[in-house]
């Protein structure tokens, strides 16, 4: 199992935030919203389902703290719209 931090701007797993193996990187804007901006999973992690991870712990967060996400990065829009537990969590 991958250990996944949260660090000030993204969840990751790595020895830091400023050089992750993998990490879903996020803006909070305003009270309610956070924008997810961008997703990356290095060579060494591709394809073993890291990215799910990431983004499952950010909405695990995102659902603590009342708010709603934007998912502006591709990979986390389409995960999210594919799958039906995460719905309630789109700002629309």
């Amino acid at each position: 199992m991958y250990q996944i931090e949260k660090g000030t701007k993204s969840f990751y797993i790595g020895e830091n935030e400023n050089s992750p193996l993998a990490e879903i990187s996020f803006v909070v804007s305003g009270e309610n919203l956070i924008i997810i901006d961008h997703t990356t999973v290095s060579d060494e992690l591709s394809g073993k389902g890291v990215g799910g991870l990431l983004l499952a712990e950010l909405i695990k967060w995102a659902r603590k703290e009342n708010k709603k996400i934007v998912p502006l990065c591709p990979y986390s829009k389409a995960q999210m719209e594919k799958n039906k537990e995460y719905h309630d969590m789109i700002h629309s």
